[in-house]
């Protein structure tokens, strides 16, 4: 009588360390500090990357993330020379119009850390530690009722959206899953930004000059990655007996 049973010739994510590369989407919750807080409140980041884990569980990715947030602070500053004695735009039809102000902004960096298999189900999970380099940039975007307010369009609003941008540095401390099925594997992190911008444009309307200020941007956030790692699946190898 013949029997047979399946075995694995290569290795698998559960027993042993393996090398992967993984596309991941992305998304944190961030709360402001330094300067920027001056200006923006809380936000949030959308976006993805890639990454690659060796198989010594180091890590090293490239990602970018999209900022955006509704909390924008000294509105009646930012618009007092085109706002009238109570505070209100008006429009290219004569009328008041309504104003929308949102923050928006972009992150891109590189990232490279250290995968450590504490408290977890398998070596290619655990707790991680990360340092990142990159660009970042933010600025406040106005959005007017029907787009009928000229002094806020086009590069005249340049004028009025502060944009700033410099150089980023971010640590990062989280949890990495890396499981058998490729729909269950995400990590969670807490993050701190440190951003050192000045403006980058040639001249702010509200100030009536250009700001030649440096700032010191701050983010705090909690981000949760999902991940879609391209490791091989292990083979099938049959034993008869």
């Amino acid at each position: 009588m013949m029997l047979f049973q399946f075995a694995h010739a290569q290795r698998n994510v559960t027993d042993t360390t393996v090398s992967s590369l993984m596309f991941q989407a992305s998304y944190a919750l961030q709360f402001p500090g330094g300067d920027v807080a001056e200006q923006f409140g809380m936000n949030s980041t959308i976006g993805g990357g890639i990454s690659y884990k060796t198989a010594n569980n180091w890590l090293i990715g490239g990602y970018a993330h999209f900022i955006f947030g509704d909390q924008v602070a000294d509105r009646k500053q930012l618009l007092s020379l085109i706002s009238t004695s109570t505070g209100e735009v008006i429009d290219g039809n004569g009328t008041y119009t309504s104003l929308a102000l949102f923050e928006r902004g972009y992150h891109f960096q590189l990232k490279g850390g250290k995968l450590f298999p504490v408290l977890s189900p398998n070596p290619n999970s655990g707790f991680f530690v990360q340092a990142g380099l990159g660009y970042l940039s933010h600025r406040i975007r106005i959005e007017t009722q029907f787009g009928t307010a000229p002094q806020l369009m086009g590069d005249y609003a340049k004028g009025y959206d502060r944009m700033r941008g410099g150089f980023a540095y971010t640590g990062e401390v989280g949890y990495l899953l890396m499981s058998k099925a490729r729909v269950l594997n995400f990590s969670l992190s807490l993050e701190y930004t440190v951003a050192g911008t000045k403006s980058q444009r040639d001249y702010d309307f509200d100030l009536m000059r250009k700001d030649d200020n440096r700032y010191n941007d701050n983010y705090f956030g909690i981000r949760i990655n999902w991940m879609i790692p391209t490791y091989k699946r292990a083979p099938e190898k049959y034993y008869y007996y």
